[in-house]
């Protein structure tokens, strides 16, 4: 069998020369690539709900995986239907979107079919593109915007209704067929399509979208939606980019000129009133029918585009957009989310921003330009940073959140400078990010009243029992600090404070790996698992893997009374466990002692 690197490196190849894949479908019979997509997904949390078979990612082994090829090689493999249940739709409370649970060995064979469409696709997809793709991201797509749509008039916000839930099954399996030409590959795409779900136990059919909640599905709506993005680039932007520079302004011209001779003449006071004119006026014509400047990014299924010309033209390319999409991806536009907005008076929407189109006649440079206008701001809209208020207060007062006070003051600390971290961090690019410094007292204001309803102390005596002072990169910063001691270990500290709100202007660089400790991880336990040792009772013999969703699952935390198995997860911070069928077995069934585990283990074979 090829080694999964190199494999990924031939198919990336092809991908970026523009050639057909051909019998793709054999590489589904790579062992090496399923160990590589364990490795890669065992951690998610998802991996441990069950879908409509109860089957998790507990006892995994290497038999499944040879069951799996097995059922592949034969064309017998069948897509279990998904268990479907509803979540709350953010962003409007009350609504609730539908999410699928796949079953392990659909995730698995998923994210071994995803890794191979990846590597083919992902040189072919427009660097316009910046959902669900590695290296890119809300920061990345936002950056592009904002340093490189300078001088836009108008933007149009796209929203298209019910997108993964709309995926035309027809359109993207021709998209597929026009670069894979393995009829095998592609009636495996079929079944999943075709699969299905239960919802309340009833089944129902799949008659279009995407495999809701599979690892699948980012991917495959890229794909679909990759359509979109090479329109816009081949048709629209060739019609609507014209044009090198805009044409001077003649009022502007004129008046400059009459200030320039006025000033050669020496009446520098008249002159002066000619100039104060000339700063409310553009130099450049901002009607000049000769230039065009159209930009286009988009993340999943939202896009944006900015357009520099007239609302005439804008609601034209809204309309191409609408037909394109009606007529060869079977998709609409939602029209309440579909807007034209103008960026000089009003802000656009786009990832949870507001965009705008700086003006200010105002404000120039060292030069005397006003190289101010026509640049992008980002902003943190207000509607935002009183939503995240909320949660935190009541009567319209910071109030402590009760159902944190029975957590640790170590945990309660930790959550609250997690939540506001999140929420700094994404919003860094805004240059009005100050405004959370609102967000930031009422937090502040809630964890005092929550410690203090916690410890029976007044808010004062909270912040006098944990006042702390601690140097960061950019200084010193005070806050409240609580401390863990840990016999032969460095203490853990939570500390509540020190998350800068001014804006960064450095360029983001966007680090969705893991840290280098991590990314071992699933090599390590891909050795442990290829080794056959059971950990328990060091048999050599087919071993599974017993997991764990959160060490706090583990049967007690006291030493003395907990099993061994669990003595062995904790005491390496582990959620997995390698141990053969029989010690898997009385895991399950609340057996604890080592030695009897052992015993009977061994009667077992002799049995």
């Amino acid at each position: 069998m090829q080694r999964a690197e190199a494999l990924m490196e031939i198919i990336h190849e092809r991908g970026k020369r523009g050639f057909p894949l051909e019998r793709l479908y054999r590489h589904l019979f790579n062992p090496e690539l399923y160990l590589r997509a364990y490795g890669k997904i065992y951690r998610n949390d998802g991996s441990m709900t069950p879908g409509s078979n109860q089957e998790t990612v507990d006892g995994m082994s290497l038999k499944k995986i040879q069951t799996i090829i097995d059922a592949l090689r034969h064309e017998r493999y069948r897509w279990t239907p998904v268990r479907r249940v509803y979540i709350e739709k953010k962003g409007t409370p009350g609504k609730r979107r539908p999410l699928g649970l796949p079953s392990w060995s659909d995730k698995l064979l998923q994210e071994v079919i995803r890794s191979l469409l990846e590597a083919y696709y992902e040189p072919q997809f427009s660097d316009r593109s910046h959902g669900f793709r590695p290296g890119k991201g809300c920061h990345t797509a936002l950056a592009e915007v904002s340093e490189s749509w300078g001088g836009v008039t108008w933007f149009v916000e796209g929203d298209i209704s019910q997108c993964f839930d709309r995926l035309d099954h027809g359109v993207l399996r021709s998209i597929l067929a026009e670069d894979i030409h393995d009829n095998r590959f592609l009636r495996l795409i079929d079944g999943l399509f075709q699969a299905g779900y239960l919802e309340e136990w009833r089944y129902h059919e799949t008659l279009s979208g995407a495999p809701q909640g599979g690892v699948l599905s980012p991917l495959l709506s890229n794909i679909y939606l990759d359509r979109l993005d090479k329109y816009v680039e081949t048709t629209l932007l060739p019609v609507f980019n014209r044009g090198a520079r805009r044409k001077p302004y003649l009022p502007y011209m004129r008046i400059h000129k009459a200030a320039w001779k006025l000033e050669k003449r020496g009446r520098r006071e008249e002159a002066r009133q000619l100039r104060h004119q000339l700063q409310r006026l553009p130099s450049r014509d901002p009607n000049d029918s000769g230039f065009r400047r159209l930009h286009y990014v988009r993340y999943a299924d939202d896009w944006l585009l900015g357009f520099s010309g007239t609302r005439q033209e804008a609601e034209n390319i809204k309309g191409l957009i609408g037909r394109f999409l009606r007529n060869h991806l079977k998709l609409e536009l939602s029209d309440r989310k579909t807007l034209i907005t103008h960026g000089r008076t009003r802000a656009a929407r786009f990832l949870g921003y507001e965009i705008v189109v700086h003006h200010n006649d105002a404000k120039r440079n060292r030069h005397g330009h006003r190289s101010i206008n026509g640049q992008i701001g980002l902003k943190v809209p207000m509607d935002v940073v009183r939503a995240k208020r909320k949660p935190y207060m009541r009567r319209g007062k910071p109030a402590a959140k009760l159902e944190r006070v029975h957590d640790s003051n170590f945990q309660i600390v930790a959550r609250y400078q997690a939540e506001f971290r999140g929420i700094a961090e994404y919003y860094q690019l805004a240059y009005n990010r100050h405004r959370l410094g609102s967000l930031r007292y009422v937090m502040e204001r809630s964890l005092g009243k929550t410690l203090g309803h916690k410890n029976k102390l007044s808010v004062n005596k909270i912040w006098n029992r944990f006042r702390a002072t601690w140097q960061t990169p950019g200084g010193p910063r005070r806050g409240l600090q609580v401390t863990v001691e840990r016999a032969g270990k460095r203490p853990l500290v939570a500390r509540w404070g020190g998350v800068p709100l001014a804006r960064r202007t450095t360029r983001v660089i966007l680090r969705d790996e893991l840290p280098a400790v991590w990314r071992q991880r699933p090599a390590e336990l891909i050795d442990r698992l290829m080794s056959s040792r059971c950990e328990l009772c060091r048999a050599h013999t087919d071993v599974e893997v017993h997991h764990i969703r959160r060490l706090e699952d583990l049967p007690t935390r006291d030493q003395a009374e907990q099993p061994e198995w669990a003595q062995r997860m904790a005491s390496r911070r582990r959620k997995t466990l390698v141990v053969c069928r029989d010690c898997h077995g009385e895991i399950h069934n609340g057996r604890t002692d080592r030695q009897g585990s052992r015993n009977w283990a061994l009667e077992s074979r002799v049995r």
